[in-house]
């Protein structure tokens, strides 16, 4: 810096006046657009309020800050609403972690308990972290309480998961005081904030504030009226500013009466606060709110909702406000009128008057005003006021229409909410809210069965919505009658579900449902409290616990009870735990109950008692299909619980079976009452618990007329039977038949329109006519279809729904007629349809009219619009007037006054048709009038039993015009009115030709026909009969069967034209050909089957007709049948042939062919339609099998030869084989040849094909052998490796060859054969000591072939022990030398103790960590770390094997001069320690490589003995080589020199790529190129896949590899992995370093192109290429590369990247230019100092003096800060120092003063 001062000296005196005001005039500019604090603080002691005033005036005028007034006045919408907005809000609700708030104009928001204040989070932070409870901290609900006003801004807007915004709210004083600072606070002004600390004398008050400590003295707080005595932590306060301090550091507060503002407080938009009252004065009254002017500048408006409601307003009338909301981007200011918001009070009334109506349909209110953008005022009956958004007057999805809305003079309306800020009810006019059927929670009661919406599975359970503002929880046991592992499967969001209510918590809005079954459709009494749990009723309950007292049982609400142990069940349990499950159903007993204290004890045994009780009765001898009488008990929601007469039998009637109609069943369910007899029942289905009973007629007729299916089997596709909808889920319909049968509808198959939604098409119970389409007989399941173009309708059915409907309609009204003692329902039963009655007129209205008679007091008697029009009626005048429909159950008559309905009817003539129009419609039924004249009938609303819910469009209206045709003039069942029938009303369905021409009931069985054969195909023949219908003969009913040759094909016989002579066997259906049988009594065939096989061609021959059933029950596994073959089936590899019409059997690949050549292509073997001979395999009716074989056996024998697919190749198993006839088996690797091979399974792939021989079978499991011995015995060489069959086979001494089975701690153990595994033990494996079974089992891998000598066999045991010693078997050792392990020593030691057996087990573990010698045993250590325990090993060596170890100690001491000296030298230069142990290595091999004997002798001989002074410098000795060893292997800086050292240090650091580089380095040194791959491709395995650098350098190092010693594709290879497996763009960059390095210039260009086009957006890759060109001297193609880098490149890159390419040209290409793009740039950017800075620094490099010198010049006079010229004067000094002269150094000097004097001069002006 010192230096800078003396060459810049600062300028003297002069410089001071010119600073200060240069620093005047700054601020003054800082403060043109804002308004100073401090101005206004200072000039408030002198009474400057004028002064303020006037600025803001100004202000005004210039239009900067002040706000405008809104255009139209509106209420605050929630899509105004933005976050950091201020509002005024009151509490609405506390719950644990939030606190609901009302704001203004109904709108709603949530306040966290993250969102309270930092003192409160720190302390929730705290109480959570701790399990002690803290007494500081308080619950939301200490803090705050309901209507409560808050000053809170929107912290957040959150969009829920339904698409609606949800506001999130914070009071935190930061964020709410955000625009106030210490220095704007004055004495007089409301703050709110929240309690920071509670101190002695008083609270810490936390008013957001930076720099600002806030304190409410205690003597403050005591006239507070707050409900909780003591302020605490985290609690809202709003207190007004008595004192500031310290320029704004402290603050005074004292209680705030009322929060008023006033001008001389400086308040401005920016920090003015909601609840603030203020004066104001009123601007502009308009329709929908006021215009107010307040705090003399300010505009703000006043929305009708916040304006009292008797009070006028004037212009310029003087008001008292409160602000309510302050927009700040709008800088809108919303201010109420309201009387409760200007009251000194802190808290409204938050619940209305007269009680919440929350929830509650009002009728009859009136609509005072409606106000165009914000919504419409009402007037509830008892005039309370109420308002609706302008959102709630209409449906969502219709457009808006204030005029039709206020057309109307009365409405009803729901009402919403109470809203405490407004203090009105806010309502909703749409029709979808007021029909709800659940609005609140108080609609719901427990036990009810409601229908929901699934909402969301969670963890604990499912979430069901029952209506937008209602939902509940299923709990995770309660979702199915069994806990669903995985309940996603079955439950699907936007689901329909049916639940039943558990309980209600209405305080806490909680509803408990359930989906279980049992209680869902339980109709026993339900325990809704204890006292409906009265001794000796039984209930369905669910266990909630299970203790070994007993159970616990849970009903509705919260009523539970006890099942002690004793009374669980009639068997003695002991723990409930193993029989019962949480969540289990159960019915249960009550035995003793007292509802006072809630106790409940209740009993399994008793309720399951009952039931056997009930169940010893003599059952009710009632069959499906009987009619019976039975007569109600009992009448539930969903059925009626009747007793069969006369016997009293039990049984059940559904609702929706009381008829076809489904509008008829609530009215017949109404009607009917305990005691009622119902007649023409019929029993529908029958099982152990109960009998179900249908009234319905279509059923009822069915099942009369004998069309239905009593069994599974007797089900079969074409069959049309007629049943009910039972269950509807998204993927179909489940349809009941009798006989409890139920058939699937899929969604495809539900009609023939398109279905969306399966809920809406059908309704449950409605009954439809199904025909089967697909049965499997496995699975016992079939499918059917309801299209109306695929089942056949009966003749009549239409008319005879039509008079059954009318006919039970009749009943009812019988029914109510005799039930009531009252006249009205008498008269209006008496009632017809068309019946004329003169009435009076009551009122007409544009909606219609109302008439009233004598005759029928209180009943309804209205006319719709339509009804009325053109007719001019006043109230009283008499009128005569047509019935169209009455309705009794609501006592309700519909007529019509249109003149052409009262006048003369028409004569009608049979088979006429008719035009008719609709008059009106009542669900199944509408009213028509025929020829448009005053002839009335009924119609069938739907024209089929299968027709779907129609769409809106489709439904018949009033006023549609129909075509019908008269049936009879005048029907007595309609009481003489005509009954007609929709024209086209039979569904359409595609006739074929010849059932247009057939006679209609088809061919008789056994009839002879006559006709001429139409086509000849390979499995059938086509005739045409005499009567224009298509006949079929199958292939086996065209030759006699004893005449079938084998391979020739029957069909070929027939010529096309040929005259024949058929006979009928049966019958197809046209679309899938299916034989159906001929007894069906309903079914009508389409093409008969024919035989021409002449023996059944004489009539007097009588055959019956044979089933598939039957048929297939004459077969037995193992005959011989001649079949045709019918097709191939590639996707399964089988083969279809059929035997007779109604069979078809199937031959799978292994039992088609005897040869695996012929697997690939086994369909060439056949032809379709011929004949072959087949073995039954297998042949069953239920579930339906029919299985043959091709190859000549039928089942599996041992000792012969089958054909086996391979499905699994398992090294420890062998060959896993599928053999034909669902067999299966293994091949052991010792059956796989007669002489081993290395690889045995090698050979062998999945679903190749084997022959196989059988050998034995276990458990259903094959043994097989592939052996060449055993397939072909004669012609096959002796094996080498003989079967070993049994241990007798085995003799001592014998060498035998085996496979490795596994290596453990026992030994080696070797398979001889598939069932005959022997050992060879540790010591017996190898010739080395061996410490750790592992070193065996890493070189002996499973499947490995040894050779091995037998040492021993016991029989008994059957154990078999084995040798692989060297000296045994004369093969090498199974350890390679090379792992440098000791010798296992023998010797004395071993003679010694070889008198017992244990003595030598156990010396020999004494001996092995003493054998090895000292180098060994280091290299052992080094290679795996030990404990400590072996250096004691070592000690243990030295003092109890004296003898042996003066011996090696010998050779040691021998050794080391002339081996180990060398090494070490060898390791001081670089090398590894590897070395100095492989000069020991020929001292062990000659002491290995003497005789056994020798060693012997050796060992034998007694040498001289070592002095302890001699032993001692020994093991001294030792000791220095071990210490030196081991400082050798700490050494890092030492590089290994073989693999092992390599692989050592690898272990230490897996992820370190340089390691690995290393180590790859090594293998290439000595030209191992594959060892380096190899080395490579283990590091990208190892290395951790986080480590992305670390993997990315040893790509580069394989990358240079291959491109160094590998070819192009190699190099190909590895590139396209490393971009899958990295990140693309830095292997491409290395890929073109490492050709640009090895002069591939070309595929360098190639691979930059591929770069510049993959990532265009990337600047690196651009840069890259461009160097490149411009180092191979290619400028212009660098220029041109520029052009089109700046295209793809983003535009505020570009100056980069020019300056970039700039700096290339100077350093590669052409500095001049280089300095002509710097020269551009400069000038367009010339404030860019960074960019001088890069271009001085170049031109110094490469431009001449003159040059630079320009440059410099050029910066000093740069128009930039002072500093930054600053510094490049210094440059420039530093620059002439070095390279100029004492006169250019003190020129530059000049100009630096001249500059400082011009800045000088110009800061004075």
């Amino acid at each position: 810096m010192a230096l800078v001062e003396e060459d810049f000296p600062r300028g003297g005196k002069t410089k001071k006046p010119t600073d200060s005001k240069v620093t005047a005039e700054r601020s003054k500019v800082e403060n043109l657009f804002q308004q100073s604090d401090e101005q206004t603080t200072t000039k408030k002691k002198k009474g400057g309020a004028k002064k303020v005033k006037k600025q803001k005036t100004e202000e005004q005028e210039g239009g900067l800050t002040l706000n405008a007034a809104a255009k139209s006045v509106e209420i605050l919408h929630i899509k105004n609403v933005r976050e950091g907005m201020l509002l005024l809000g009151c509490v609405k609700e506390v719950a644990d972690f939030e606190v609901t708030v009302s704001l203004p104009c109904g709108l709603q928001g949530f306040l966290s308990i993250r969102n309270i204040c930092d003192a409160y989070t720190k302390l929730l932070s705290k109480q959570l972290d701790s399990d002690v409870e803290n007494e500081e901290f308080c619950s939301l609900s200490q803090i705050f309480w309901p209507g409560m006003l808050l000053r809170c801004v929107v912290y957040k807007l959150d969009i829920t998961k339904g698409g609606s915004l949800s506001i999130q709210l914070s009071v935190n004083p930061k964020l709410v005081n955000k625009s106030l600072t210490s220095s704007s606070l004055m004495a007089g002004m409301v703050l709110s904030g929240c309690v920071e600390s509670v101190e002695d004398h008083g609270t810490i008050i936390d008013i957001g504030v930076s720099g600002t400590k806030a304190f409410l003295p205690e003597d403050a707080t005591k006239n507070k009226q707050h409900k909780s005595e003591e302020l605490k932590v985290g609690q809202y306060v709003t207190s007004r500013v008595e004192e500031v301090k310290n320029d704004g550091r402290v603050v005074w507060l004292a209680a705030a009466a009322r929060a008023s503002a006033d001008a001389k407080q400086g308040w401005t938009l920016t920090n003015l606060l909601p609840g603030l009252t203020v004066k104001a004065t009123v601007k502009k009254v308009t329709k929908h709110g006021l215009h107010l002017d307040f705090l003399s500048s300010f505009s703000g408006q006043v929305d009708f909702l916040h304006m009292e409601q008797e009070s006028s307003y004037r212009e310029g009338l003087q008001v008292r406000a409160c602000v309510l909301y302050i927009e700040p981007t709008t800088r809108l200011v919303g201010l109420s009128l309201s009387s409760h918001l200007l009251q000194p009070v802190s808290n409204v009334d938050y619940a209305p008057p007269g009680g919440d109506r929350t929830g509650e349909v009002v009728k009859e209110c009136k609509m005072t005003t409606i106000h165009h953008m914000s919504g419409a005022m009402l007037e509830l009956p008892d005039k309370t006021p109420a308002f609706a958004h302008r959102n709630h007057l209409k449906e969502p999805s219709d457009p808006p229409n204030e005029n039709k809305v206020s057309a109307m003079l009365e409405h009803t309306c729901r009402i919403l909410d109470f809203s405490p800020m407004e203090q009105i009810y806010f309502v909703s006019l749409r029709k979808s809210v007021i029909e709800q059927r659940f609005y609140r929670y108080q609609d719901i009661h427990a036990g009810q069965v409601v229908e929901g919406t699934v909402s969301v599975l969670l963890s604990h359970g499912m979430v069901v919505h029952l209506s937008e503002h209602v939902k509940g929880l299923v709990p995770r046991t309660h979702l199915s009658d069994i806990l669903l592992k995985n309940p996603e499967k079955k439950y699907v969001e936007g689901m329909k579900v049916k639940c039943r209510v558990l309980s209600v918590d209405v305080d806490n809005r909680k509803l408990c449902l359930t989906r279980k079954k049992a209680l869902v459709e339980s109709t026993l009494p339900l325990f809704l409290s204890y006292n409906d749990a009265r001794p000796g009723r039984v209930s369905h309950g669910f266990i909630v616990s299970i203790k070994n007292f007993g159970c616990i049982v849970r009903f509705y609400g919260n009523v539970k009870g006890l099942v002690p142990l004793e009374e669980l069940s009639s068997e003695p349990i002991v723990c409930p735990e193993d029989v019962f499950y949480i969540g289990q159903v159960l019915k249960a007993k009550v035995l003793q109950c007292d509802p006072e204290k809630e106790k409940l004890l209740l009993s399994f045994k008793a309720a399951a008692e009952g039931e056997t009780e009930e169940s010893t009765e003599p059952p009710i001898d009632c069959e499906v299909g009987k009619r019976v009488e039975a007569r109600v008990v009992k009448k539930s929601i969903n059925s009626l619980e009747v007793v069969i007469l006369p016997d009293e039998g039990r049984a059940f009637l559904p609702t929706v079976h009381l008829s076809d109609h489904m509008s008829n069943c609530p009215l017949l369910w109404e009607v009917l009452q305990e005691g009622d007899t119902i007649s023409n029942l019929i029993c529908f289905n029958k099982n152990k618990q109960n009998l179900t009973l249908t009234k319905k007629p279509r059923v009822r007729s069915s099942l009369e007329e004998g069309a239905v299916a009593k069994d599974f089997s007797e089900i079969t596709v074409g069959m049309q039977l007629v049943g009910c909808i039972r269950n509807i889920m998204s993927y179909g319909v489940f349809v009941e038949f009798p006989y409890g049968l139920v058939g699937l509808a899929p969604k495809s198959a539900m009609s023939d329109k398109f279905i969306s939604d399966t809920t809406t098409a059908f309704k449950l119970g409605q009954t439809v006519i199904a025909k089967v389409t697909n049965v499997d007989e496995e699975k016992r399941r079939f499918l059917v279809t309801l299209k109306i173009s695929e089942v056949i309708t009966p003749a009549g059915d239409a008319r005879a729904a039509l008079l059954n409907g009318i006919q039970e309609r009749r009943t009812v009204k019988e029914m109510l007629t005799v039930r009531d003692d009252g006249e009205l329902r008498q008269q209006l039963a008496a009632l017809t349809v068309g019946q004329k009655l003169k009435l009076m007129v009551d009122s007409a209205t544009q909606a219609g009219a109302k008439f009233k008679s004598d005759n029928l007091p209180g009943a309804d008697v209205i006319a719709s619009k339509r009804h009325v029009a053109g007719v001019s009626l006043t109230p009283g005048q008499k009128v005569s007037v047509v019935i169209l429909n009455v309705d009794i159950l609501s006592t309700c008559v519909h007529v019509s006054v249109l003149p052409k309905l009262l006048g003369k009817k028409k004569s009608l003539n049979k088979g006429s048709d008719c035009c008719a129009v609709v008059q009106f419609v009542d669900q199944d039924f509408a009213v028509i009038s025929l020829n448009d004249a005053a002839q009335l009938t009924l119609l069938h609303t739907c024209s089929h039993l299968n027709e779907v819910a129609l769409s809106e469009a489709e439904r018949l209206k009033v006023g549609m015009t129909l075509s019908v045709e008269v049936v009879e003039p005048s029907c007595e069942q309609l009481e003489g009115l005509p009954l007609v029938l929709r024209k086209g009303s039979a569904p359409k369905r595609q006739r074929t030709a010849s059932e247009n021409q057939a006679d209609s009931s088809g061919h008789r069985f056994g009839e002879v026909l006559q006709g001429k054969v139409r086509s000849v195909k390979p499995t059938y023949i086509q005739v045409a009969l005499e009567d224009g219908s298509t006949g079929s003969v199958h292939v086996s009913q065209v030759v006699e069967p004893a005449e079938v040759k084998l391979g020739s094909f029957p069909t070929s016989t027939v010529r096309v034209g040929r005259v024949i002579k058929a006979r009928v066997i049966g019958g197809r259906e046209a679309t899938s050909h299916r034989f159906l049988p001929f007894s069906h009594p309903k079914f009508k065939y389409t093409i008969p089957e024919l035989t021409l096989i002449p023996s059944r061609l004489d009539p007097g021959v009588d055959f019956k007709p044979v089933t598939a059933k039957n048929k297939l029950a004459g077969y037995k596994p193992g005959d011989e049948i001649t079949c045709f073959v019918s097709k191939f089936k590639s996707d399964k590899k089988c083969l279809e042939v059929t035997s007779d019409p109604c069979v078809t059997g199937t031959v799978d690949l292994l039992s088609m062919i005897t040869d695996p050549k012929d697997a690939s292509h086994p369909e060439k073997l056949f032809k379709l339609g011929q004949a072959v001979r087949a073995k039954v395999v297998e042949a069953s009716v239920q579930p339906h099998r029919f299985v043959l074989s091709l190859s000549g056996i039928h089942k599996l024998e041992k000792g012969s030869i089958a054909l086996g697919m391979v499905t699994s190749v398992q090294p420890q198993v062998g060959l896993v084989v599928k053999l034909p006839f669902g067999g299966a088996g293994t091949v052991s690797v010792t059956d796989v040849a007669d002489t081993y091979k290395s690889k045995p399974l090698e050979a062998f792939r999945k679903d190749q094909l084997i022959r196989c021989y059988l050998l034995d079978v276990q458990n259903g499991k094959w043994h097989l052998s592939l052996r060449p011995s055993r397939l072909n015995p004669k012609n096959t060489k002796p094996a080498k490796d003989p079967e070993v069959l049994s241990l007798d086979h085995l003799q001592l001494d014998q060498m035998v060859r085996g496979y490795v089975k596994i290596v453990s701690e026992q030994g080696v153990f070797i398979r001889l054969s598939h069932n005959i595994t022997g050992r060879a033990q540790l010591q017996q494996s190898s010739k080395y000591f061996i410490n750790n079974h592992k070193i065996l089992s890493s070189h002996l891998p499973v499947n490995t072939l040894l050779t091995t000598k037998i040492l021993s066999v016991d029989r008994e045991d059957q154990l078999v022990d084995l040798s692989l010693l060297p000296a045994d078997t004369g093969k090498p050792d199974v350890l390679p030398e090379s792992l440098g392990l000791p010798l296992r020593l023998v010797g004395d030691a071993e003679k010694r103790d070889s008198k017992k057996a244990k003595k030598r087990l156990h010396a020999e573990s004494e001996q092995k960590p003493a054998e090895p010698q000292i180098p060994k045993k280091k290299k052992k250590k080094s290679s795996k770390p030990k404990t400590d325990g072996d250096d004691s090993g070592v000690e243990v060596y030295f003092r109890e094997e004296e003898d042996e170890g003066e011996e090696v100690k010998c050779d040691f001491s021998q050794v080391s001069p002339s081996s180990a000296g060398p090494s070490r030298l060898q390791v001081a230069a670089g090398f590894s320690w590897d070395v100095g142990l492989s000069s020991l290595k020929p001292v062990l091999e000659a002491k290995d490589g003497h005789s056994s004997d020798g060693e012997e002798q050796d060992g034998n001989k007694k040498p001289q003995k070592k002095t302890r002074h001699e032993l001692e410098q020994e093991k001294k000795s030792a000791e220095k080589a071990l210490l030196q060893r081991e400082a050798e292997l700490m050494d890092p800086s030492l590089r290994p020199q073989d693999a092992a050292g390599f692989e050592r240090l690898l272990l230490a650091s897996p992820s370190s790529s340089l390691l690995w580089l290393q180590y790859m380095a090594h293998h290439l040194q000595a030209t191992q190129i594959e060892q380096a791959r190899a080395v490579a491709e283990r590091a990208l395995k190892t290395i951790s896949f986080r480590e992305e650098q670390e993997k990315l350098n040893v790509w580069v190092a394989l990358l240079n590899l291959e491109n160094m010693y590998g070819t192009q594709e190699s190099l190909k290879k590895v590139f396209e992995r490393a971009v899958q497996f990295c990140e693309p763009m830095p292997v491409y960059q290395q890929l073109a370093d490492i050709y640009a390095n090895s002069n591939k210039i070309k595929e360098a260009e190639g691979l930059y192109k591929t770069m510049v086009k993959r990532f265009r957006q990337n600047k690196a890759v651009w840069l890259s290429y461009g160097t490149f060109l411009l180092q191979q001297g290619q400028s212009d193609a660098a220029s041109s590369l520029l052009q089109r880098a700046l295209k793809s490149l983003p535009p505020k890159e570009s100056v980069d990247v020019i300056t970039k390419f700039a700096q290339m040209e100077f350093r590669f290409g052409d500095a001049e230019r280089g300095r002509n793009m710097f020269d551009k740039v400069l000038t367009n950017y010339p404030k860019r100092t960074d960019l001088w800075s890069v271009f001085i620094d170049l031109m110094v490099k490469h431009g001449s003096q003159k040059e630079v010198r320009a440059v410099f010049d050029r910066t000093i006079h740069l128009s930039v800060s002072v500093k930054k010229i600053k510094f490049f004067f210094k440059r420039y000094l530093e620059y002439e120092k070095k390279h100029g002269t004492p006169q250019s150094v003190q020129a530059v000097k000049e100009k630096a003063m001249e500059f400082v004097e011009a800045k000088g001069k110009d800061a004075a002006n």
